[in-house]
Parts: C-alpha cells; sequence; structure tokens
C-alpha cells in the first residue's frame, strides 16, 4: 500500500469516529456482535409512568359513560346475530366441567 492510500484509510476512518461521536452511534468496526442494542432501549418503570398524564378515559364520566354505551349497543348486536354472550351455567368452562 501507498502512503496515499493509508492516509486516505485513517482519514476515512476519522471521519467515521467523528460521525459516530456526533451522533452517538456506536461504533464496530470488526462488527462483532454487541449489548448496545439491548442498553439502548428505553427503560420502563416508575419514572415512564410519572412522565405520562393520568388516563382520561378513567376521569372523565362523560367519556366512561359513552364508552359504555356503545359497549352495550355491540353487544345487542352481537346477540341479534347470535354471537353474544352464553347465558350463565351454559359458557365453555361450565360444559367442560359436565363432561
Amino acid at each position: 500500500m501507498s502512503l496515499r492510500n493509508l492516509l486516505a484509510a485513517a482519514a476515512v476512518r476519522g471521519v467515521t469516529e467523528a460521525r459516530a461521536r456526533i451522533f452517538g452511534h456506536v461504533l464496530n468496526p470488526m462488527g462483532k456482535k454487541s449489548p448496545h442494542k439491548i442498553l439502548r432501549k428505553k427503560l420502563i418503570g416508575d419514572k415512564v409512568s410519572q412522565w405520562h398524564p393520568q388516563d382520561m378515559k378513567r376521569d372523565d364520566p362523560v367519556i366512561v359513560a359513552r364508552m359504555e354505551k356503545e359497549r352495550l349497543a355491540k353487544v345487542v348486536m352481537k346477540k341479534r346475530r347470535g354471537k353474544g354472550p352464553p347465558k350463565k351455567g351454559q359458557g365453555r368452562r361450565a360444559l367442560k366441567r359436565s363432561k
């Protein structure tokens, strides 16, 4: 290899390292497996749950009432088609017990 090729390779390596530092990427020139993908994931826990506001669906009685009304309408439509929930004591679990 000539001196020119060595200098070009060093410049490319330097640019790659600088780009990784600037954008927060992990440099992996050997291409080996790294735990970085797992460590990069967002943390789930108290901090995350504190950040998100409370659920509006549970707090607002108007929204709760509307959702309940929609759910009951859906159940009625299913019953008309014969796909509603079974009567008490006639479900899958009760049938298993009677066999």
